[in-house]
């Protein structure tokens, strides 16, 4: 009997889960990254930081709906060897426009792409920021879970630009190891919380 009862208490959580109304919506989020640089450098770690920001979105079927945000994300990297540690320390404002996928209530796979524009970049105290390109895009792909129109949700952007500008001396390495022809991308998970509000 307390199986059954047990059973029946997960099926009533389980409907619980918010469905999808068609409609406009408006969904303010904020949470943490974990950052790095991948590509033609050594010794980058990855580092801690914020994003915050909202997304405006379109359900036009249960099932499937369209997002478009601004979103303020702190990315960079760690460096450390045995002679030096520092942070790279760069602010981007990201522009995701996404797909939502829900194949059951509640549950959302989201892919799209993201346009990135390069807001500061900073080695330590030092200026960096005419060392890299001023935009970026990366392929955004994530997976949600939303309970009474709060929204839980993980996200990876993978980096297709190469940031790093062809013009860079190579008597200066930005980081340890690159060069004039080196190829470096961002790489962010993102970990958000939001509430999805119906307009």
């Amino acid at each position: 009997m307390k199986k059954l009862l047990m059973i029946a208490a997960l099926m009533v959580a389980s409907l619980s889960a918010s469905a999808q109304e068609v409609g406009m919506f408006f969904k303010p989020m904020a949470g943490a990254t974990l950052t790095t640089l991948t590509g033609d450098v050594n010794n980058l770690k990855m580092k801690i930081g914020f994003t915050g920001g909202a997304e405006l979105g379109f359900q036009f079927h249960e099932m499937f709906a369209l997002t478009a945000g601004a979103l303020y994300t702190m990315q960079g990297a760690r460096f450390s060897n045995s002679d030096q540690k520092y942070m790279i320390n760069m602010n981007y404002l990201n522009v995701p426009v996404m797909l939502n996928i829900y194949p059951v209530p509640g549950f959302g796979i989201k892919a799209g792409a993201q346009f990135g524009f390069l807001m500061t970049a900073k080695q330590g105290g030092e200026n960096i920021k005419d060392f890299f390109k001023k935009s970026d895009l990366s392929i955004p792909v994530g997976l949600s879970y939303e309970f009474d129109d709060a929204v839980i949700e993980l996200r990876y952007n993978i980096g297709l630009t190469n940031i790093l500008k062809s013009e860079i001396d190579d008597e200066y390495s930005v980081f340890y190891g690159a060069k004039t022809d080196s190829k470096i991308r961002n790489s962010v998970i993102m970990l958000t919380f939001g509430y999805r509000i119906p307009l």
